[in-house]
């Protein structure tokens, strides 16, 4: 390995990146033209913004790309407290916008940024930098676990007061990826996914809207008009893909029946308009991209690389088969979106960001990946 530069980045996870969001472009073109055209009298809004969105976030890639990742580790603490003070803005009326019951946007005037999506990428940074300071106390509960507890709940607070449940359930298994690669016990692990599985069910049973999804996961067919309607329509427009699909732009399930077509939904118009077959090769790719993720951080030079890696590689995929688990009905349904394919400005930007990182990282492997 060159240690001035580093060798070649990992060009078989670049490509995938690429593949997956080019392919999503095509998507959103499709996904996204009639709900576009109603809303805004024009076919390819979706398309222009996201474009947008991606043209920015290709520059942030570029940048995290060239920047040697282990200058992140000294930015770990302000862009924590950064996320933070952005996260309560959107509690301040002014500033903060209010859409769909929640408050989870910063109004700009020309545009709006949500701080959920950049907390997934500081607060990995933080953590990353937060493990590796604390590698030899990880074992002990009242200096490695207790700790852990309170930073990751306070986060997790801040997020599920906007109120974003998925964005929550994200953010704590990453945490918890990233606690697992740190070295941490299993007793640990363990006690804190039993505790975890009691705190969603208090938070299911204290929010009647979330007691209904969960009881639309366990029976489909309840209320298919009302709170069912959403999983019954994406389960209709995946099985109406069949093996082959109905031909790319030719769903008709965008047609006003798909809840959010262009956003969390966009994998349901993937699998009918592109059929079972094309899905299977599309997960396969994911599947890859958390592969070579993983195997950067595997092959990392040190501890902070690897903890970085791994939640980057965790948070891209474990979003992305939330999302694609929740529409297929293996999941309850969280509105959490699919990494590089839904529409959105911030997710797209902050996405690519973090791939830039990532790729950095590859460049440094004492063993190239990319060459494997």
């Amino acid at each position: 390995m060159k240690r001035a530069g580093g060798h070649h980045p990992d060009l078989v996870l670049a490509g995938l990146v690429g593949v997956l969001l080019l392919f999503g472009l095509v998507m959103l073109s499709s996904a996204g033209a009639v709900l576009g055209f109603e809303r805004f009298n024009d076919s390819n809004y979706f398309l222009k913004n996201q474009s947008i969105a991606v043209v920015i976030g290709l520059i942030g890639l570029a940048i995290t790309y060239r920047i040697p990742y282990t200058r992140w580790r000294a930015l770990a603490v302000p862009l924590l407290l950064v996320t933070i003070i952005l996260l309560l803005l959107v509690f301040m009326p002014g500033i903060g916008s209010f859409f769909l019951g929640a408050r989870r946007w910063i109004n700009l005037g020309f545009t709006t940024i949500q701080p959920s999506e950049i907390a997934k990428l500081t607060f990995i940074i933080y953590l990353a930098a937060w493990f590796e300071r604390r590698a030899g106390n990880l074992r002990d509960i009242h200096s490695g676990l207790v700790p852990f507890l309170i930073t990751v709940g306070t986060m997790g607070a801040l997020i599920l007061a906007e109120p974003d449940l998925g964005t929550t359930i994200v953010l704590i298994l990453v945490s918890l990826s990233m606690y697992f690669v740190a070295g941490a016990p299993w007793r640990h692990l363990v006690g804190i996914g039993t505790a975890g599985l009691g705190l969603i069910a208090i938070l299911i049973k204290v929010a009647p809207y979330r007691t209904q999804r969960f009881t639309v996961f366990l029976n489909p067919d309840f209320d298919p008009q009302g709170i069912g309607y959403h999983i019954n329509q994406a389960l209709l427009a995946i099985g109406s893909g069949g093996w082959l699909g109905v031909g790319l732009g030719h769903s008709r399930q965008k047609f006003n029946y798909l809840p959010e077509p262009a956003g969390d939904s966009i994998f349901a118009v993937t699998a009918e308009e592109l059929g079972f077959l094309f899905v299977v090769a599309f997960l396969a790719a994911w599947c890859v991209v958390m592969y070579r993720g993983f195997q950067i951080s595997r092959q990392a030079p040190d501890q902070f690389g690897s903890l970085l890696a791994a939640g980057i590689t965790a948070w891209l995929g474990i979003q992305a088969f939330l999302n694609i688990g929740a529409l297929s009905g293996l999941l309850p349904l969280t509105g959490i979106p699919l990494p590089l394919m839904s529409h959105g400005g911030s997710a797209m930007i902050v996405n690519l960001t973090g791939v830039g990182i990532l790729l950095n990282i590859s460049r440094h492997t004492v063993r190239s990946v990319s060459r494997r």
